[in-house]
């Protein structure tokens, strides 16, 4: 598969300066353009690590990091998105002290009660950031039959409880599912899900020997 990763990482980088160029005043209007900022900046940085430029890639994915912990100001109630696409950022940066300074933040906006699916994914996150394994893998389980991914959360659970085997079946899970898509986030034909859950898996000696043309 022959991919125009300079194209596509300059249509990125157009639509990002170009609301760095306007962001407006009303905190309204200035998240969502700041969480459009931020999508944009991802795209570049994951076109970029697809390309094998790593360094430049890691710059974007910080500055991704940063205007979607920036747009969480103002946000709607629940808009546990924007945690997720700090924290996922950074890991794909391989930023790992700004990951944990983001799960920090991240677990000091949810509320342990939170139910919904995307906020428990948050927080599970989180806690395998900052290497809280034990309280992590009741979040990831409590993630199963909910309208979630089973195999990402399967993938978490494994993670956290350092299951070998049920990581790596997760995780080529999600790889296979990600291969049988027609459109990706951004228009980036590229894994990113698998590449944040190896990144996790890497330290705890469970990354999976895995080839597509989703990864780099």
């Amino acid at each position: 598969m022959s991919v125009p990763w300079e194209e596509l990482a300059a249509r990125g980088r157009d639509r990002y300066e170009d609301g760095a160029g306007r962001v407006p005043d009303d905190p309204d209007a200035r998240q969502k353009q700041l969480v459009r900022m931020g999508a944009a900046a991802g795209a570049v940085g994951l076109a970029l690590l697809m390309d094998g430029r790593g360094d430049e890639a890691r710059e974007w994915l910080c500055r991704s990091a940063q205007r979607h912990r920036e747009s969480y100001e103002g946000a709607p109630p629940g808009s546990w998105g924007r945690l997720i696409g700090a924290m996922k950022a950074r890991l794909l940066a391989g930023d790992l002290d700004g990951a944990a300074a983001d799960a920090a933040w991240a677990l000091d906006q949810l509320d342990e009660g939170v139910e919904s699916p995307i906020g428990r994914y948050a927080r599970a996150l989180a806690l395998l950031v900052l290497g809280r394994d034990a309280e992590a893998e009741p979040v990831a389980r409590g993630l199963t039959g909910a309208e979630f991914p089973a195999d990402v959360a399967a993938a978490l659970a494994g993670l956290a409880a350092h299951d070998a085997d049920g990581y790596a079946a997760a995780v080529r899970s999600v790889l296979a599912s990600f291969e049988e898509r027609d459109e990706y986030l951004e228009g980036v034909p590229a894994a990113d899900t698998v590449l944040v859950l190896q990144a996790l898996a890497a330290p705890r000696g469970l990354a999976v020997e895995l080839a597509s043309p989703l990864l780099p």
